[in-house]
């Protein structure tokens, strides 16, 4: 189905037969007013969780593509300063990297998830007008 210039894939019973399905403003809304979408929390943490692993993956990229003079250079600008030398493993281990990678995808996860719930309790918070 394709709305306003977007084309949607719809394969759920509800999205077919709702036909305000992706909009941001509920149907009873008078024209011109603006409405805040709820966020879905599952999917807003499966988002931040994929984002924290391609940086995972990017630190491990830069890790084993550059010498190691250059990636204490290029992690002591990312962090205002800090020294990093003395802390910088350029050898680990593959299960330690495995674990690393499910531990920033869980964190990431678990950060998305409360941020979309506190999103969506201040906009429950607002409606009641407090």
């Amino acid at each position: 189905m394709e709305r306003k210039g977007i084309m949607i894939m719809s394969t759920g019973s509800e999205q077919r037969s709702n036909p305000d399905f992706g909009s941001a403003k509920p149907p009873s809304a008078p024209a011109g007013a603006l409405s805040l979408s709820r966020l879905n929390p599952i999917r807003l943490g499966w988002g931040f969780g994929a984002t924290g692993v391609v940086f995972y993956l990017g630190c491990m990229l830069t890790m084993a593509t550059v010498p190691r003079e250059k990636a204490v250079m290029f992690f002591n600008s990312l962090l205002h300063g800090l020294n990093v030398e003395p802390i910088l493993n350029t050898g680990v281990p593959a299960r330690e990297v495995m674990l690393g990678l499910i531990t920033t995808f869980i964190l990431g996860w678990f950060a998305g998830v409360l941020i979309a719930g506190f999103y969506n309790l201040g906009l429950r918070t607002s409606k009641n007008g407090t």
